[in-house]
């Protein structure tokens, strides 16, 4: 008991460090940003802190759920968020953004339901993963599963969002696996996902001039390697100790809108290498916590859950980190806890929430 304790305490610790990080870092990255376009300063930082504050409260009340439940009301729960998917292709009710219709609008604020279809694909996927654990041999029961995937993958992709439309594949992929599926079954996967990936890449002339521009941006400086650039040109000056908390010099226009997808390369810039590596522990001790605690989960739908949030976690933080230092091509997908976007931060503290009540029902050691 006294190790579960110090799991669950652990998570909340480095969860609520990272949380407000993130809120400090978005007021630092984004005032200028916000001065001009908002003629408030303040604009992202108060709405991060609200977010922010939602989603702790949101954790610690999702903490006394007993997990049972989602299990329960699994499907309702999928059927629901992807019902908010389709509303959101509606012309006139999904919110523009970027070239991307992914928001519905509520008063002032907005919500991401592709946000909220992580968790509710991660839901579904345990309940059936622990439900039929014994029969995943059976092509019939993996042909379903990724059915629904596809589905999902589909709808994410009209609007389009294609970072967390991968993100929910990977996920699926990574908890098949784990459920002991045939390897010979991934390399089917392999195969039809590449050329899937393949079609939508050349499919999209921007998707594929981002691809050479991974491979070599200074090809296209002012075009498609832009971003890229000018977040390495964030990251070099920050040296050990970085220019100091508010100086950075890449936020005055010169990285866009810099405190979502590349709020990393400013907080390297202003707080170098030791800020970076710090955040990078808190992120390190945060998922073998969870790790630790799915394995211990007393039940199979608990393991498949904790571990499906916890790898959706670390993908999005994977795939961010490796945008930000130019290890792979831009995607559009934020950093957990730390980049702004209140769907974002709120479905990621809620879904920590799940893993901390999963920590209270764990096998004897």
């Amino acid at each position: 008991m006294k190790r579960q304790t110090t799991l669950s305490s652990v998570l909340i610790i480095t969860t609520i460090l990272l949380t407000v990080i993130g809120i400090v870092m978005v007021f630092s990255a984004s005032y200028i940003w916000a001065n001009f376009k908002y003629d408030n300063p303040y604009h992202y930082f108060f709405r991060q802190l609200i977010f922010g504050s939602i989603g702790i409260i949101g954790m610690f009340v999702t903490s006394k759920f007993p997990y049972q439940l989602y299990k329960q009301h699994a499907t309702k729960i999928f059927f629901f968020v992807l019902g908010l998917l389709i509303i959101v292709l509606i012309p006139g009710i999904g919110i523009v953004r970027g070239g991307a219709r992914s928001w519905i609008g509520i008063g002032s604020f907005s919500i991401q339901p592709s946000e909220f279809m992580k968790i509710a694909c991660i839901i579904l996927l345990s309940k059936y993963l622990s439900d039929n654990y014994v029969d995943m041999e059976k092509p019939l029961y993996i042909l379903l599963l990724l059915g629904v995937v596809i589905v999902v993958f589909g709808l994410i992709m009209l609007q389009p969002d294609f970072g967390t439309g991968m993100i929910i594949v990977a996920t699926t992929v990574v908890m098949l696996f784990v459920a002991g599926v045939n390897l010979t079954y991934f390399i089917y996967l392999l195969i039809a996902g590449g050329a899937g990936i393949t079609v939508l890449i050349i499919s999209a002339p921007y998707r594929l001039r981002r691809i050479f521009a991974y491979l070599d941006p200074w090809s296209d400086p002012l075009g498609a390697g832009f971003q890229i650039i000018q977040s390495l040109y964030a990251i070099s000056p920050g040296g050990l100790f970085g220019v100091g908390l508010g100086n950075s010099i890449q936020k005055h226009f010169y990285l866009p809108e810099p405190q979502t997808d590349f709020i990393f390369a400013i907080l390297v810039e202003e707080l170098g290498f030791i800020g970076g590596a710090f955040v990078l522990f808190l992120y390190t001790i945060f998922f073998l916590s969870s790790l630790k605690i799915s394995l211990k989960a007393k039940d199979n739908f608990g393991r498949f859950l904790a571990l499906g949030i916890t790898i959706s976690i670390f993908l999005q933080f994977f795939i961010n980190i490796g945008v930000v230092i130019g290890l792979l091509p831009v995607t559009g997908v934020t950093l957990p806890f730390l980049s702004y976007g209140g769907s974002s931060l709120t479905v990621t503290l809620v879904g920590v929430g799940i893993i901390l009540n999963i920590s209270k029902h764990q096998k004897p050691y």
